[in-house]
């Protein structure tokens, strides 16, 4: 929120102290804390009346040191807490005649001693960003509520990226954002994914240790710093170093968790029923067996909210009427070679069978008058479930038992975002703050359950919000999108705006969701969706199936489902990535070109993995124009060679999009395309695309949990690859959009002169 009125005044009936001169320093082993009173102290006198706001200084692992910012210590907090992890840090403490330096790794906070408040986090002998005494605030508004905000520097060209999925510019120097969840579609300043960081890519990320709301003023109240506050009396935040952005968010997520492994079939084709169509046994079939004859690969049905009767969200239990054989029609659908995602939420209507059963058994959350909270937004008279209370935890997570026992393989997760705040907690926890850490709850106890079930790697959700922290509950997807152009450009948007908050799995729904997309916006959001981490055909009121557009849809969606089965080695690789570093499997350009500026504000395009260019077309006619950074670039579907850095416009049909290669890849092709879940080892190409002299280590993941270890080395115009195992595997050199040559290794080498 904002507080001042211009630079010199406040909001009418506002009020901030800010620290004024310091007057202790207090120094440990690992803790520096500075206090400082709120006017300047020149006498005795001056410390009566005056209060002191405390600033410490801790560091959770090298290269993040922890800020502090207080005034009352004595309130009480409730929680709920992220949960963090922690390392040993090499932290050093100095104190010196006018300045304090606290040391965590190569990342310093160097505060003043004396006179007014001042800091600058520095790192490799550069200032990364600051904060001086306008900076530290304590305010209260004209209604007496308080509040603590932080100001940092920002610098001259320093771009500002993530705080979750936000669907406006992806760069969000200029922007108010309030981390609130919220159902507001993707067309609105609302998200479902609120994550209280950004990332900067003056080479650190700033993390606010805050599960409630957050304000963030990014050069909107002071131009040349960003600020962030949060109601009551004490404000702590992270200072993450990188040097480059990937590295922040390693350690952003080193911090705050990574993803999961998902499963190799969840990669695939997922097709859904849509929101609210009509449907039965037979028209599932039917879609089946459609992509089928048409030679659609398909790997996950998707069952929307009417699997269940209407007016009984969420009962868990199949519809009899529309499916009196659940576990027949599961087990012919298993035997169709395909996995089954149905959705649930958190909400209990109140004809569910499972509504009275929460009640008396205290599983609902209540009001302070004991109460079972309830509205009928949504489902007539429903309920929410109290995942603060660990039998409410296992009373759901029985009922989902039920229907893994059935044959159900994942859960789309929906909702979780319209979580009031009038009510109280089973563990206590305060209410404000429940409102975002909800999601949290609810999607870990739904992956935890298909972990314990199906086991670790095959637990994967289709969730729609999030916290800081929901990346380590796979996949997300992008929520209610209109079908249109600007609704597919905006979707991207909020993807790379999720991925820079640390989320490494994302997806959209293809086509749009609210309303039917035309035959061109559909095929163009195919390739879009089919060159995803995830991707899934889905829509509100009408079917998704390709051929209820026109056949040349169907056969669009087997060019790029073919494309994407082929790619599974790389994208697997990408996505251990994800798991195993936190960088995530669709980059933002900047992730992969830090020091070009022409990459900062680039929002129309991303990085499949370190090494492919994926530029959708949001254009009936094909015309696009992508930005190609420095290096020279192949196109993986036409062979066109092009020098960067530059901007090209290009024209496209709906079978094409700019998809380009980087110079000096080794992209590790798979010899399948009917299915995403096969060992993607076992015969393998090792695309060496425009030689680059060097070595470069490919890893291709393996059905066993390891990865085939291949080291390429480029020298005076010979390419030699190395397995670290025996298998069947081959070398392809591409120079000049020109294959050439084609070997098959002998043995465990492979060399191309």
């Amino acid at each position: 929120m904002k507080f001042t009125d211009g630079y010199w005044q406040y909001q009418p009936g506002t009020s901030v102290l800010h620290p004024r001169d310091v007057v202790d320093v207090e120094a440990s082993d690992d803790r520096l804390v500075v206090h400082a009173a709120t006017a300047p102290i020149t006498r005795r006198g001056d410390t009566l009346n005056r209060p002191l706001l405390s600033v410490s200084f801790t560091s959770p692992m090298d290269g993040v040191i922890g800020v502090r910012i207080e005034h009352h210590a004595g309130a009480v907090d409730p929680g709920p807490h992220f949960a963090l992890a922690s390392e040993v840090a090499d932290v050093k403490v100095v104190v010196e005649d006018d300045v304090a330096t606290f040391h965590a790794g190569e990342l310093s906070a160097r505060v003043a001693t004396r006179g007014p408040w001042s800091v600058e986090f520095v790192a490799d002998g550069r200032v990364l960003t600051g904060s001086t005494m306008r900076g530290v605030g304590y305010a209260r508004d004209a209604a007496g509520t308080t509040y603590v905000h932080e100001q940092l520097a920002l610098g001259v060209r320093e771009h500002v990226y993530g705080l979750g999925e936000r669907f406006g510019a992806f760069v969000k120097n200029g922007q108010s954002v309030d981390v609130w969840n919220a159902d507001g579609g993707t067309s609105s300043e609302q998200a479902y994914k609120n994550v209280p960081f950004y990332l900067s890519d003056a080479g650190y990320g700033v993390f606010v240790d805050h599960p409630g709301r957050v304000s963030f003023e990014i050069g909107s109240e002071i131009v040349s710093r960003t600020q962030f506050s949060v109601p009551g009396e004490s404000l702590q935040y992270y200072v993450i170093h990188g040097p480059t952005p990937k590295d922040v968010l390693r350690r952003y997520t080193a911090l705050t968790g990574r993803p999961a492994r998902v499963p190799a079939w969840s990669y695939g084709l997922w097709l859904s029923t849509s929101f609210t169509t009509d449907y039965d046994e037979a028209t599932v079939m039917s879609f089946v067996d459609g992509m089928a004859e048409r030679g659609l690969p398909l790997s996950v049905f998707h069952f929307d909210c009417f699997w269940m009767r209407e007016f009984h969200w969420t009962d868990l239990t199949w519809d009899p009427s529309t499916f009196p054989d659940p576990e027949g029609m599961l087990e012919r659908l298993h035997a169709k070679g395909l996995k089954v995602c149905v959705w649930i939420n958190p909400y209990i209507a109140q004809r569910s069978a499972l509504f009275e059963e929460g009640r008396a058994a205290g599983y609902l959350v209540r009001r302070a008058d004991g109460s079972v909270w309830q509205t009928d937004q949504w489902q007539a008279g429903m309920a929410l479930v109290d995942f603060t209370n660990p039998a409410a935890v296992a009373w759901f997570g029985a009922h989902l038992r039920r229907l893994l026992g059935q044959g159900v393989d994942a859960f789309k997760t929906d909702f979780g975002e319209r979580i009031p705040t009038d009510v109280v907690w089973h563990d206590g926890s305060d209410p404000e703050r429940m409102h975002n850490y909800y999601t949290h709850l609810y999607n870990r106890a739904v992956f935890d359950l298909l972990e314990q079930e199906r086991g670790e790697g095959e637990a994967v959700l289709f969730a729609r919000s999030a916290t800081a922290g929901g990346q380590q509950l796979p996949v997300h997807w992008g929520g209610d999108c209109e079908s249109t152009f600007v609704s597919m450009a905006e979707s991207l948007r909020g993807g790379l705006s999720l991925a820079a908050s640390g989320f490494g799995f994302w997806s959209h729904d293809i086509g749009g969701f609210e309303g039917t997309p035309d035959p061109a916006v559909f095929k163009r959001w195919l390739a879009f969706g089919l060159l995803s981490s995830h991707s899934r055909l889905h829509g509100s009121d009408s079917y998704r199936v390709p051929w209820a557009f026109d056949e040349e849809a169907v056969d669009v969606t087997r060019r790029f489902v073919h494309l994407k089965h082929t790619l599974m080695p790389y994208v697997g690789a990408a996505a251990e990535d994800a798991h195993l570093q936190g960088v995530p499997v669709m980059r933002p350009m900047v992730l992969e070109f830090p020091d070009d500026p022409g990459a900062a504000t680039v929002d129309t395009q991303y990085m499949l993995g370190p090494d492919l260019l994926v530029a959708p077309v949001f254009d009936a006619a094909g015309d696009v124009d992508v930005y190609l950074p420095p290096g020279r670039w192949t196109s993986l579907l036409t062979s066109q060679v092009v020098d960067g850095p530059r901007w090209v416009r290009e024209r496209h049909g709906f079978d094409s999009l700019p998809l380009y290669v980087r110079e000096g890849a080794v992209l590790a092709t798979g010899a399948r395309d009917d299915r995403p879940d096969y060992d993607w080892a076992d015969g393998v190409v090792l695309h060496v695309v425009q030689p680059v002299e060097g070595e470069r280590e490919v890893l291709v993941p393996t059905p066993d949990g390891r990865a085939a270890r291949f080291v390429v080395t480029c020298a005076g115009g010979r390419v030699t690859a190395r397995a670290d195992q025996d298998g069947t595997w081959s070398l392809r050199v591409t120079r000049d959009g020109r294959t050439a040559a084609d070997v098959v290794a002998a043995g465990r080498t492979a060399t191309v002169d």
